[in-house]
């Protein structure tokens, strides 16, 4: 469930031409503080400002964050990593003394520990679905690359998540590199499940910018930039937030969530009457009528509405209860 906004960051690249290959190679030379990947250790700084001492913090983050100098950034207490890997970084395993072997196989000499079924996520490349997983975890220590081999050796834990039999054309295989500890079976599940959940951040840059549209915005400075990036930052995380509440809670009043004048248009829109109702409808009635403005034809096999057809919908609700507000006085 989203709850809301610690800290956000937007930038600009300073060329959108430059070669992807050439930039990799050239960078490696360049510290951290010169590259566009600082902003994974200020976004560490961030949560670790943010949120108290006495919380455990959770960093998850996608393969984009693999970055050696964020797992040696210095980290207070009851912070942990979970960061799916993307580098094959050379690993010892502190059971063999010296014996320096590639993450990714070292991982898979290790036994299956068991089997685990995860809710895959619909993203643009697949369906949602279920997966088998056959789960592998061990311990291994992280060699620093050799232009960094002065921050030394990191511990870290590894779980390795694959589906044996994949549907044709997809494949599922998770590698998690994590300072929490895993000793057992069902302390690797729970990573996965905590890593599952990540994509609800890329559901919310989603409705940011295909929803809200901000990155089409031409406004005349940074300044107002930045100040209606921040107020549709809070609407985009509202129209999530109701899309995964009337989810998880259908059955709660929508007063308080929806503007009076808001659920009483909705309610006489939907049943095509004049007459308001003396109790507020339920928040799972409200989202699947609001869907239903935005397009949503709530068929057998449509599942529950999405966030594309709730903006939508919320727009053209927003506009109905103008009028209405105004043709009641």
């Amino acid at each position: 469930m989203p709850l809301g906004l610690l800290g956000q960051e937007v930038w600009a690249r300073e060329t959108m031409k430059r070669s992807l290959k050439g930039e990799a190679r050239n960078s490696r030379g360049r510290a951290i503080a010169d590259k566009e990947s600082q902003r994974w250790l200020a976004g560490l700084e961030l949560s670790q400002t943010q949120i108290p001492a006495e919380k455990q913090l959770g960093t998850i983050a996608d393969r984009e964050a693999d970055i050696y100098e964020l797992f040696a950034h210095p980290r207070r207490s009851r912070s942990e990593f979970l960061i799916r890997a993307a580098q094959n970084r050379n690993t010892k395993s502190p059971s063999v003394s010296g014996e320096v072997k590639p993450l990714f196989s070292a991982i898979r000499q290790s036994t299956v520990a068991g089997e685990i079924t995860l809710k895959l996520q619909r993203t643009p490349r697949r369906r949602e679905r279920l997966a088998v997983l056959n789960v592998r975890y061990g311990q291994f220590w992280l060699q620093p690359p050799a232009h960094l081999g002065a921050l030394g050796s990191i511990a870290v834990n590894v779980v390795l998540a694959e589906e044996p039999h994949p549907p044709t054309g997809e494949k599922a295989v998770v590698w998690l590199l994590t300072t929490v500890s895993v000793e057992t079976f069902e302390a690797a599940c729970q990573c996965l499940k905590w890593y599952s959940k990540r994509w609800l951040i890329e559901r919310y840059f989603y409705v940011l910018k295909s929803g809200c549209r901000v990155e089409e915005l031409q406004l005349e400075n940074a300044g107002r930039l930045k100040r209606a990036i921040a107020c549709y930052s809070m609407v985009a995380w509202r129209l999530l937030w109701l899309t995964y509440e009337a989810r998880q809670h259908p059955e709660q009043s929508v007063a308080g969530i929806l503007e009076t004048e808001e659920w009483q248009v909705l309610y006489c829109r939907a049943h095509q009457t004049k007459e308001v109702p003396l109790v507020a409808p339920s928040l799972g009635e409200s989202v699947l009528w609001i869907a239903k403005l935005g397009g949503f034809l709530g068929r057998k096999g449509d599942g529950e509405p999405g966030v594309e057809t709730l903006w939508r919908g919320l727009g053209k609700l927003h506009e109905m209860a103008a009028t209405w507000e105004l043709m009641r006085g």
